[in-house]
């Protein structure tokens, strides 16, 4: 998934002058010192400016055959622009890509085959949620990047008047309890609006569950299912303990606009909302913090959705071993410890979950990375988000619909748009 959950977002978001920002002065693809220049695409607000400067001086320091021009490009609309550029014969050399975009990608043949690589790259250890989506057809074609996934945000302010330690909480039950008991007089315990489908999502994997699943070619919607029904029942409980909308998202209105005014005990959000609550009520400062959402038990965190980026290589590329030896010192353990600290996200392996201890919203997000998924990796999926039964499904249940009848309805509705174009 593109990561736009951080857009706007200070304590992430430091791209002051970075699409102006290019590795180097030589705009020609091959320089007279027989150096190599490689075109790069990395999306706005992924790196810092100051990031963006460093691992590219560090990148040509240590590799002065390879020169890098990096170009920044926009979200909106950046799936017919990669299309596009994968079908013609002047790609860049790296894209960055959404996660969950990578399969559509290279559904078109589009995408260099990076399988041979994994073990060089410590595919081992990568994070699921990364990892996963970036196959298509058994293949490896996407290099995770960097990922992020939600956390409980929540006033510390509030759970000490309620007398409730989250250091404590630990499992669901433990969820449930604490926020029955910050759900009294004017404070909500939990806002939660009644169409967060990535909340779901992971309530729904907790129990066992998916969103689909694919048998003998064909992918079929899977709300239906006991564990994914399971997965909504818990979400009602855990949804009604707040005033949260049935008939929206967390966009509409924006959640954290909606906890910076009232008394909300917690949300669930990435943790660089906590720098937009405090924008929009500065009193708050101080008094937020983060822990992962919950599992099940107390030795396994709640499932997360993972968001991020993958980096691929089109087959157009006339470099790809250059641009492969970027995309090499990019993912590789040196330059994700540093990234991860001066973006706040997680790195891409599961092993350098360390390097964000010193971040409290960050190492929260590292603990349920650990348990990340992604969406179906198909292309189709796209088509299923462009309608999103699921949200439809949410709101019919949490105003009085029958689960198990809404939960096949929304079923069917995914299988109709997974399979449209097969």
């Amino acid at each position: 998934m593109k990561l736009r959950l951080f857009a706007g977002v200070s304590v992430l978001v430091m791209t002051a002058g970075l699409s102006a920002c290019s590795s180097s002065s030589d705009t020609s693809d091959d320089s007279s010192d027989g150096s190599t220049t490689i075109d790069v695409w990395l999306m706005r607000d992924s790196v810092s400016a100051a990031f963006q400067k460093d691992f590219v001086q560090g990148f040509e320091t240590a590799h002065p055959d390879i020169k890098v021009k990096v170009q920044i490009q926009e979200w909106d609309g950046i799936g017919e622009k990669v299309t596009a550029a994968l079908a013609s014969n002047d790609a860049p050399d790296v894209i960055e890509t959404g996660n969950t975009q990578v399969a559509q990608f290279a559904q078109s043949g589009g995408l260099l085959d990076l399988s041979d690589k994994v073990d060089e790259l410590g595919g081992k250890d990568w994070l699921k949620g990364l990892a996963e989506p970036g196959t298509y057809d058994g293949k490896q074609y996407g290099i995770p990047y960097y990922a992020a996934n939600r956390v409980v945000i929540y006033r510390t302010d509030l759970f000490k008047a309620a007398g409730v330690d989250a250091a404590a909480i630990k499992t669901r039950d433990q969820w449930i309890a604490a926020t029955e008991k910050l759900n009294t007089g004017g404070t909500q315990g939990i806002y939660l609006p009644g169409q967060t489908w990535y909340a779901l999502a992971g309530f729904i994997w907790d129990e066992g569950g998916d969103l689909a699943v694919e048998s003998g070619g064909k992918w079929k919607g899977s709300l239906d299912t006991p564990e994914a029904i399971r997965g909504m029942e818990f979400y009602e409980k855990l949804q009604a303990l707040g005033r949260g909308p049935k008939d929206a998202d967390e966009a509409n209105p924006p959640q954290a606009d909606v906890m910076a005014k009232g008394k909300i005990a917690q949300t669930i959000a990435t943790p660089g909302r906590a720098s937009v609550i405090i924008e929009n009520n500065p009193e708050l400062k101080g008094k937020l913090a983060f822990f992962p959402i919950p599992g099940k038990t107390a030795d396994t965190p709640g499932a997360v959705f993972t968001g991020g980026s993958d980096l691929v290589i089109p087959t157009a590329s006339a470099k790809q071993d250059a641009a492969y030896t970027f995309i090499r010192e990019l993912t590789g353990d040196t330059w994700q410890k540093k990234l991860a600290l001066a973006m706040s996200y997680v790195p891409n392996k599961t092993t350098l979950a360390d390097a964000v201890a010193s971040d409290p919203g960050a190492a929260a997000m590292a603990v349920g990375a650990a348990e990340g998924h992604a969406t179906p990796n198909t292309p189709g999926w796209a088509a299923v988000e462009a309608k999103n039964p699921i949200k439809d499904y949410m709101t019919a249940v949490l105003t009085g619909g029958d689960p198990e009848k809404e939960a096949a309805g929304a079923s069917e509705a995914i299988t109709t748009a997974l399979n449209s174009g097969s």
